[in-house]
């Protein structure tokens, strides 16, 4: 996946597909920075799939995981309620909502 995939699907607002850490994920993206490891970060909201504590909610994944990222057709309009700009864990913001 590159960087500007996952910019592009932000800045869309398009849900997106991946596998990561033992399933398929479908989550609305809504930040892409770094974290104070220097690991590369997606602040997302997960609407369904895999998971191994819970189906939906916000969630933080390590971008390096990610693997089989697709942008789909569908998109979102509404913020989600808890959404806030300059995510606390990243230390550098690539692209934000």
């Amino acid at each position: 996946m590159k960087e500007h995939e996952l910019c592009g699907a932000i800045h869309h607002r398009q849900v997106v597909q991946f596998w990561y850490r033992g399933g398929l994920r479908l989550v609305e993206p809504y930040a892409f920075g770094v974290g104070d490891g220097g690991h590369p970060l997606l602040r997302a909201y997960q609407v369904s799939g895999f998971s191994r504590s819970r189906e939906q909610g916000w969630k933080l994944f390590h971008v390096d995981e990610i693997t089989k990222f697709n942008a789909t057709e569908q998109t979102f309009v509404e913020l989600r309620l808890g959404y806030m700009r300059n995510d606390p864990s990243m230390t550098k913001i690539y692209c934000e909502l």
